[in-house]
């Protein structure tokens, strides 16, 4: 009898729907990468554009697929965590690329048992695919050099994809709120027991998310994320930090989004 094969120390989950293209560019990346202990799994939300005749083309054996429809990207997202396998999950979704074949090698080298999460920055693309900066250059949102989940008051400080938690720490995501992912991310550091700064850019992805595209009901869901970690009090007093370090952004002229 052959040996199993070992346990996939990191699963890569990828979300798409109707992006065909922006998947190919992903499933090279992740396929690109010098080290072996990975999964790849993607979770299609029905698409009818090709998507899953790319899908059928792929021969990784690490890659794994569905194509059903959701309720959504974070039911999607939700699905990847229940068909995960590795120690650590990474949301790298369709047209975000690791930065490097190379990254996950180096990754590898921070795991140590107590280590739950893993995190760095990102390089941020415009839709047109020019280089922007990395996300703490051009936010106004720095990656903290020490990551907690204290830091989260002001909103998201670390990007998605940028942030690798070991799965036994992981929450399903919330539903019927744009920003679960915020909630998910201070829910996993809470239970964090050493959560490692990589000091490494992870990916790079390309702006103009769902968040951005729906902003005034994603700010509105923010509230509620935040209220329910921080409390009614304390979260007003930090909303209108938000709202100040907005006006002062908008009339410095810097043109940095307001995360």
């Amino acid at each position: 009898m052959s040996e199993a094969s070992p346990k996939p120390l990191f699963s890569i989950i990828t979300v798409c729907y109707q992006a065909a293209a922006a998947l190919r560019k992903t499933l090279e990346s992740v396929r690109d990468q010098d080290f072996s202990q990975y999964e790849h799994l993607v979770i299609d939300g029905g698409s009818r554009d090709g998507t899953v005749e790319l899908l059928q083309s792929q021969t990784s054996p690490r890659l794994r697929w569905i194509s059903e429809s959701d309720e959504g990207l974070y039911d999607a997202m939700n699905k990847g965590l229940a068909m995960a396998s590795g120690q650590f999950v990474w949301f790298v979704n369709a047209g975000d690329l690791i930065e490097g074949p190379e990254v996950l090698t180096r990754l590898a080298t921070r795991v140590t048992p107590e280590v739950d999460i893993l995190y760095g920055d990102v390089r941020m693309v415009s839709p047109e695919g020019q280089v922007l900066g990395t996300r703490s250059e051009v936010t106004t949102q720095r990656t903290p050099v020490v990551l907690k989940w204290q830091d989260m008051k002001y909103g998201m400080v670390v990007s998605h994809q940028a942030f690798i938690p070991r799965k036994s720490i992981c929450d399903p995501y919330i539903s019927s709120n744009l920003c679960a992912d915020i909630d998910w991310v201070i829910k996993c550091l809470r239970k964090s027991r050493s959560t490692v700064n990589t000091r490494m850019i992870l990916a790079r992805f390309e702006t103009g998310g769902l968040s951005r595209q729906r902003h005034k009901e994603s700010l509105r869901d923010r509230y509620k994320v935040l209220k329910s970690h921080f409390g009614w009090g304390p979260n007003l007093v930090h909303h209108a930090w938000i709202v100040m370090r907005a006006i002062i952004t908008r009339l410095s002229g810097t043109g940095r989004p307001r995360y």
